[in-house]
């Protein structure tokens, strides 16, 4: 089951109300030109929501929609005469009545080649808000290609330039009686030419399309945009422009990097934007409900199909409370089994998952439909992987998604479970348990236990928490920080309980992050090694000659071993066991320099001992890692406590001195 990452007509998230304004804005005033932007974040549901208006243009014969899509043409050599020409050709190809109107056609085409004058006169720039050149530029190119032709060194591309010359002075024939001879004119010409060819294939209004613009180069999003604004003031045309505004502020500051930062209340950049896009629609971020009823349309749709009747009477269902959503709450058992009717099994699983993982993943996510779907799509791929495996028993999708919940966006917290769970005899991480059973405690002193809610027969749940044995373990200092963070405290609030699990299976299957079990499980005569790193300093010391037989790969597994051990402790304000040892194995393996910065770089300043800031001289050698050390004790000495904000300065202080 893997849920499609593709632009859709089928309207999960209520977006439809967005599409139908912006039709009903469009024909309200056919005859006058408009765009309108639909603004979103990467992963909102922009293109969807053009496929939203396409169809809904699909009844109106006399209303043509041509898509364009930006970052197909990102390699053409001009994407604003691309875009032209391909509202021109699609305009001929879906109406064919034009094949009778030669001359209409032939005209709006003349008008287009001078566009292609730059191209042909070696780059000629046009002036931004026209991009056509006057005749005066184009007799001072051809100037300038003659001259490039008396130059001895340039003969080879002779042909070329003279075939340059050649299309130059085909446009500066001279024009009959009536035609345009400066640039304004020559703008209206076009514009009265194409309004003349809608005229004559019968369409009372033509609705272009653009998507993927936030995708492109920030010079071919301006081309874009700049081929736009020539249809701007010509009738019966409307743009639909997808676009994440800050890219394409990004794209304006990149193509005009001499404007100033700012004019007025507002940037030039924004300025240049909402001057061509007139009317802006923005996609509201998914909140908490919205996620919840998402993630159970997502799941029973890839169950059921989206032609599937059941399917579409339960989008029917959400789609009314997605009204009101602020009323209406999510999609709970009986709403479901009523709309499914016979097909109600299949949302078992779906419902489990958006009630236990629904609030977070809306926070996570910011809202984000495509972040949502990529997270589904990990957490079923992960669990079938473990049944391909055949471990599929061991590993639950509620405690796996609460995982990857950690995994994907609390890092830290998840490096720090994985790296205790990974070498506990029974894989459990009992800071864990405490950290549930703490959050657990408070949540039904205020009386918000909610033992109805729907669980998964195979997963632990708030009420089978051991509180009384988890407690005991909260002196932790790994304990004492996940408590002082509100994100971790809501993570652990999840109804799905972790504390009593063995989450090796679980980290197993996120293998493709990183392997926690290092030489412990997969290279079993390195354990010993890592135990040996663990001793007092004067043992590890003679721990050099071994070390230094084992292989690159070998090393870098302990190394991380080790690290991970560490960190699982917790400890920082001594020189945690385990230190002595990293010194003398990256002494043997210099390559593991990097490795060992990053690790320093990882440790919490606030807690941090001034051990750390002594005892490198003769182990960072490399110039990289030398550097960068000398950039964290710059942190430390800004940002650690007072012990080692002044360990970290004589330290610097020090080392600076002795180069």
């Amino acid at each position: 089951m893997i849920l499609t990452d593709n632009e859709t007509k089928v309207d999960l998230l209520n977006n439809e109300a967005i599409a139908a304004t912006i039709v009903k804005l469009l024909r309200d005033r056919p005859d006058q030109p408009v765009t309108v932007g639909v603004h979103g974040d990467w992963g909102a549901g922009k293109s969807s929501v053009l496929e939203m208006i396409e169809a809904g243009f699909e009844p109106e014969e006399k209303v043509l929609c041509l898509k364009f899509n930006g970052w197909r043409f990102q390699g053409f050599e001009d994407a604003k005469i691309a875009l032209i020409e391909g509202i021109v050709t699609g305009l001929i190809e879906k109406r064919p009545i034009l094949t009778k109107a030669g001359e209409a056609v032939k005209d709006v085409f003349s008008r287009i080649d001078w566009l292609k004058v730059a191209k042909k006169a070696g780059g000629l720039a046009f002036a931004a808000f026209t991009g056509i050149p006057t005749p005066g530029q184009i007799e001072t190119v051809l100037g300038a290609l003659d001259g490039f032709l008396a130059n001895p060194d340039k003969l080879a591309t002779k042909d070329n330039v003279e075939a340059a010359i050649k299309g130059v002075k085909d446009l500066l024939k001279p024009k009959g009686e009536g035609d345009s001879v400066n640039v304004p004119e020559e703008i209206n010409a076009f514009r009265k030419a194409f309004d003349d060819l809608l005229e004559k294939a019968g369409i009372e209004q033509l609705v272009v399309l653009i998507d993927d613009l936030d995708r492109c180069l920030p010079d071919t999003a301006i081309e874009t945009l700049e081929a736009v604004r020539l249809f701007v003031f010509t009738s019966r045309t409307a743009f639909v422009v997808a676009a994440d505004e800050a890219m394409i502020e990004y794209a304006v500051r990149k193509h005009f990097p001499d404007l100033p930062d700012t004019t007025g209340p507002q940037t030039y950049a924004r300025n240049y934007l909402e001057k061509l896009i007139q009317v802006p629609f923005r996609i509201p971020a998914l909140g908490d409900t919205e996620t919840r009823i998402y993630v159970t349309l997502l799941l029973v749709g890839a169950e059921l199909g989206e032609r599937d009747e059941a399917f579409n009477a339960l989008i029917g269902v959400a789609r009314e409370r997605l009204k009101r959503p602020w009323t209406s709450g999510a999609l709970d058992a009986a709403t479901v089994k009523t709309a499914l009717r016979g097909k109600a099994q299949y949302a078992n699983n779906a419902l489990t998952l958006s009630d236990q993982i629904g609030p977070i993943l809306a926070s996570g996510t910011k809202g984000n439909p495509r972040q949502i779907k990529r997270f589904l799509n990990t957490l079923v791929l992960r669990q079938e992987m473990a049944v391909a495996r055949g471990f599929g028993d061991d590993v639950k999708l509620p405690v796996l998604a609460k995982l990857m919940l950690a995994e994907r966006f609390l890092p830290r917290l998840f490096d720090q479970i994985a790296a205790a769970a990974a070498v506990a005899p029974d894989g459990k991480c009992p800071d864990v348990a405490a950290l549930e059973a703490a959050v657990t405690t408070k949540e039904e002193v205020k009386g918000e236990a909610n033992p109805e809610k729907v669980t998964d027969k195979g997963a632990d749940t708030a009420k089978n928490r051991p509180k009384a044995e988890a407690v005991k373990t909260a002196d932790s200092m790994l304990l004492t920080e996940w408590l002082s963070s509100p994100t971790i405290k809501a993570w652990a609030a999840v109804p799905t309980v972790l504390g009593n699990a063995d989450l090796r299976p679980y980290l197993f299957v996120a293998k493709d992050r990183k392997d926690y079990f290092g030489a412990a499980s997969v290279l079993g005569h390195l354990a010993a090694v890592v135990e040996q790193l663990f001793g007092g300093k004067f043992a590890v010391q003679g721990l050099d000659a071994d070390l230094k037989r084992l292989a690159p790969p070998e090393a870098a597994q302990v190394f991380e071993a080790v690290r991970g051990r560490i960190v699982g402790g917790g400890s920082f304000d001594t020189e945690p066991s385990g230190v002595a040892g990293l010194v003398v194995l990256v002494k043997a393996h210099p390559t593991l320099q990097g490795d060992l910065v990053d690790f320093l770089e990882t440790l919490p300043c606030d807690r941090l001992g001034p051990w750390a800031c002594k005892g490198w001289e003769g182990v960072l050698k490399d110039v990289d890692a030398s550097q960068r050390f000398d950039h964290l004790l710059e942190v430390w000495g800004k940002e650690g406590g007072t012990m080692l904000k002044t360990a970290a300065v004589g330290a610097l202080h020090t080392r600076r001195g002795g180069r």
